[in-house]
């Protein structure tokens, strides 16, 4: 893998489509989970405002837990029951094994972040209820 040296880290990577993202957001895997490895790496960009889940933030958890490792840009992670706090370039943040949370883009920002997710048998995420574009609006207004 090769990206411009002046620009991101890692490329891209390609357009997630599902139903768990809005806005543009983009993997690039970068280490899959096999008989060394309990848990599957990639690159995550998500574009400004995109965030998890479609027509709102999606909380969800990691049974196993999940790092995220912020590369770029800046936007938002937060725990269900606590205030949003502002990730940077250069933070680290240790999610607990099934916390509920979300995380993405601020409204104007950019951010990309390395995501290392464990597994637990099969499943590395569970996706759970979507939290109100207005919830989103205020985190950003602060």
């Amino acid at each position: 893998m090769t990206a411009d040296p002046n620009t991101s880290l890692f490329p891209k990577g390609e357009k997630l489509t599902n139903d768990y993202f809005t806005g543009n957001a983009y993997l690039t895997p970068l280490v899959a989970r096999d008989k060394n490895n309990e848990y599957a790496m990639g690159n995550v960009t998500f574009e400004p405002g995109a965030r998890t889940n479609r027509s709102a933030v999606r909380w969800h958890t990691h049974p196993k837990g999940q790092v995220l490792i912020v590369t770029e840009g800046s936007g938002f992670y937060q725990e269900k029951g606590k205030p949003a706090r502002r990730i940077n370039k250069g933070d680290v943040v240790n999610i607990p094994e099934a916390v509920e949370h979300w995380h993405g883009a601020s409204a104007t920002n950019k951010l990309v972040h390395i995501a290392i997710t464990n597994y637990q048998g099969d499943d590395n995420v569970v996706w759970l209820t979507p939290v109100s574009d207005d919830d989103y609006t205020k985190v950003n207004s602060h």
